[in-house]
């Protein structure tokens, strides 16, 4: 284990599992003092018991509605009252139904918009005060690929929540920039989670085989590249994105990766 988030009082959004998780385990691997905010209680408090586990700051759990302003004030609020402060804040929370255009209906556009965007929004508003009069602070976003980027049936959805995540991020950043307080994101490909593993074989096959590296990535790889924009090495970097995605939007067509 190494020291470089020592002490740090970290906060992770979506971490009870998949790349939320995988954040978790990197940060609690280099010290952190780890908090998990996640609507699953039965899924956080496991895998803040497994963080322990790993030393460092161990993990905790906190419930959190990130789609509920109030509920994610009150995280902060319990979070600031425990520890004094809260350095980092990994805004991860976020789902990926699947919805193709001819049956999307208002609803799925208005929950993942809830979850992925305003639950964004509601937790980055409530730990930047703090973060403000400390004159330090950062704040890391799980966006994507998909939207920014790329796009895939059935995700036209999801990938306008991951657009608009950048879109607020790269004004926020401005706004913060000359009190200590970094906004930066990372950009995920394809990373093995329990939600990959039941989108099935045939479909994990056929992804691989547009990658590069041809294979999905780990949640850790998310995790890592987190831990460098958390970092004071990253201290002159904001408003900025990281892909990860074994170089999957590279090739120019499906010949280049044969």
């Amino acid at each position: 284990m190494a020291d470089r988030m020592k002490g740090k009082v970290t906060v992770i959004t979506g971490a009870a599992k998949g790349i939320g998780r995988g954040i978790a385990r990197v940060f609690a691997s280099e010290g952190a003092t780890l908090v998990i905010a996640d609507i699953d209680a039965e899924a956080g408090e496991a895998t803040a018991a497994e963080l322990l586990k790993l030393g460092g700051g161990g993990g905790e759990f906190v419930q959190t509605d990130v789609t509920d302003r109030a509920s994610c004030e009150a995280a902060v609020d319990a979070i600031l009252d425990r520890h004094g402060r809260i350095d980092i804040l990994v805004s991860n929370a976020g789902v990926y139904p699947q919805a193709f255009l001819h049956e999307m209906t208002e609803d799925d556009w208005d929950k993942i918009f809830a979850i992925n965007v305003k639950g964004m929004f509601f937790m980055v508003t409530a730990v930047l005060p703090s973060m403000r009069e400390r004159k330090q602070g950062r704040v890391v976003m799980t966006s994507s690929v998909t939207g920014p980027i790329t796009g895939y049936p059935g995700w036209a959805h999801y990938g306008a929540t991951k657009a608009a995540m950048l879109g607020f991020m790269r004004s926020a950043a401005i706004e913060v920039a000359q009190e200590g307080v970094t906004i930066n994101a990372v950009m995920p490909g394809n990373i093995m989670t329990e939600g990959m593993e039941g989108m099935g074989q045939e479909y994990i096959d056929e992804i691989a085989a547009s990658i590069p590296m041809k294979r999905l990535g780990d949640p850790e790889d998310i995790g890592y590249a987190m831990l460098f924009l958390a970092s004071d090495d990253a201290k002159y970097i904001t408003g900025q994105t990281i892909v990860v995605d074994g170089g999957q939007i590279l090739p120019e067509g499906a010949g280049a990766v044969e």
